[in-house]
């Protein structure tokens, strides 16, 4: 059976995702993204961008596996694992998640990733994210250092690109 365009797109995003290329992963994305998941929150655009690389640019031990896609109407959805090594704290995170994914153009103008932030807590920060992982302070503490990071790395790179 041959697969839709947007199947195709999907496929090709979560492709260059599992070989650690943001370049190809953005390149199947509308240049007016939108993007929200529990960890950052929504972001737009070029801040997308620099959220793909600077995650894929210190990922350790990736490991992504993706599928049952789906595609109706303009829309589709997709389920994956990623396995890795939570940076701050050195701990194996094993993440299961599915996207949501709207089309416009050609593109994915939409990208929703929904999972657990109380699971990827528990692993990624210990019995701290066990135990308060399923509270509003540690969900805002966990998207306030992510934004956080994510303006530093902006910032550097800002800086270190005239």
């Amino acid at each position: 059976m041959e697969r839709s365009a947007e199947e195709q797109l999907i496929d090709a995003f979560y492709t260059s995702f599992q070989q650690g290329d943001w370049k190809g992963m953005l390149t199947v994305y509308h240049p007016d993204i939108f993007f929200y998941d529990p960890v950052f929150g929504n972001l737009e655009g070029p801040r997308v961008a620099a959220m793909w690389e600077m995650l894929l640019s210190s990922a350790k031990g990736l490991d992504l596996q993706f599928g049952r896609t789906s595609t109706s109407e303009g829309y589709g959805s997709c389920y994956w694992t990623a396995t890795y090594l939570f940076s701050s704290t050195g701990r194996k995170v094993v993440n299961k998640g599915k996207a949501l994914f709207k089309f416009s153009d050609g593109k994915i103008i939409e990208h929703q990733d929904d999972f657990s932030l109380w699971e990827w807590s528990a692993q990624a920060l210990g019995w701290r994210g066990l135990l308060f992982g399923w509270t509003s302070v540690l969900r805002n503490k966990v998207r306030e250092k992510a934004r956080t990071n994510l303006e530093k790395f902006i910032s550097r790179k800002s800086t270190s690109h005239p």
